[in-house]
């Protein structure tokens, strides 16, 4: 073999030599933060809108013909018991009062003329110097004087009830609303009788609506024994304002319809309230935070442990060291976690933060975990200390 041919053979196993591609090395495994599974007895809590509404609204009616003599509040004013509202012409009713008293005093002079001739009558039949029927003529008149100022006396108390409905007062305590008509209206009883309103506000109640949806969940949830709901309708109820401030009293169910509204499905719930600084005015929109009922051995992840697929729900799982999709069903929140009801098991270990950096199969390393949310705080106060 020439010199010739010995080169090619060196280049030939240089070229293979320096053809063969370097090993590929595994990534590092991912940094994340792990949240481990666990049952746990946690609120179940419900949020609502509500419209607040008098716990005693009265409406404030003339009950006698006459015109509007005068308007004796403050409109939109506080009002107690007793305070005066309107007056209405109370001169009509002040003459047929004194025609009704003279009336009586002239049936109580027929009654003592009666009672007179009764007396007179009485020894001269003894005497046998009057007949029977004049005795029976004499009784009989005074009977009927009395009868005729029985009468008398309750037209008296008629004509002095309508005198007192000329001036109408506040019958409650609570928030007045604008007057309805102005001095010198014909006021007729069963035309604008409507003068006002009255409206107490200490207690307040809220009404909200429970879908039939909503009522089909919590009875679905019930019987899978997934809810415990309080007795008695013994629930916790908040207020948050508009402004975002919570209402510093909780409130108590003291109602709920047991039929649904046909024209929006869905039941009406009511709850009542201390309002003693008036926060809370009628016709004020709320939000409703219902408490008390409990879902027992539930199971919840971060919310940004949750991923939206094309399939629905996800979570990654950890097994062996790497990240795994587990397609999960969600429930309600709490507090910032999703509560899972299918999918996950008690003691797994998903991934709570870093699932953007994370795929199928991607080797990971737990660098924190998170840990579980803490027992809720105490309920508001009930009463005013």
């Amino acid at each position: 073999m020439n010199k010739i041919s010995l080169l090619i053979i060196f280049v030939l196993i240089s070229c293979a030599a320096c053809s063969k591609k370097p090993e590929r090395q595994a990534p590092p495994p991912l940094p994340i933060t792990a949240f481990q599974v666990e049952k746990r007895t946690i609120p179940a809590n419900f949020e609502f809108v509500g419209v607040a509404k008098s716990s005693h609204p009265v409406e404030i009616r003339a009950r006698v013909e006459g015109y509007l003599w005068s308007i004796d509040y403050t409109e939109g004013s506080m009002l107690n018991v007793g305070d005066p509202m309107f007056q209405i012409d109370p001169r009509q009713y002040e003459a047929s009062l004194q025609e009704a008293q003279g009336a009586l005093e002239r049936q109580e002079a027929v009654l003592w003329r009666a009672q007179r001739s009764l007396q007179r009558i009485q020894p001269l039949y003894a005497q046998n110097a009057a007949s029977l029927r004049d005795l029976d003529d004499a009784t009989a008149a005074v009977l009927t004087a009395e009868a005729s100022v029985i009468t008398a006396k309750a037209n008296v108390y008629l004509a002095e009830l309508n005198l007192s409905y000329t001036k109408i007062l506040s019958p409650i305590k609570g928030l007045s609303a604008r007057a309805a008509f102005r001095e010198g209206t014909l006021i007729t009883p069963n035309v604008n009788g409507l003068l006002s309103l009255v409206s107490v506000i200490d207690p307040i109640w809220v009404l909200f609506s429970v879908s039939d949806n909503q009522m089909l969940d919590i009875r679905g949830e019930k019987t899978k024994s997934e809810l415990i709901l309080p007795p008695q309708q013994e629930y916790n109820v908040t207020l948050e304002l508009a402004d975002g401030s919570l209402f510093p009293y909780k409130g108590q169910v003291n109602f709920a319809s047991p039929t649904l509204e046909p024209s929006t499905g869905s039941m009406v719930v009511r709850a009542t309230f201390c309002n003693p600084e008036g926060l809370v005015l009628p016709g004020q929109f709320v939000r409703v935070f219902v408490k008390g009922a409990k879902r027992p051995d539930a199971i919840f992840v971060p919310q940004k442990a949750i991923t939206q697929g094309q399939k629905g729900m996800y979570v990654f799982v950890i097994e062996d060291g790497k990240a795994v999709i587990r397609t999960v069903e969600v429930g309600d929140w709490y507090q910032d976690y999703w509560i899972i009801k299918r999918g996950l098991k008690e003691g797994e270990i998903v991934i709570a933060d870093g699932v953007n950096k994370v795929q199928n199969g991607s080797l990971v390393k737990v660098q924190s975990c998170l840990m579980a949310p803490e027992a809720e705080a105490e309920p508001l106060p009930l009463s005013p200390s």
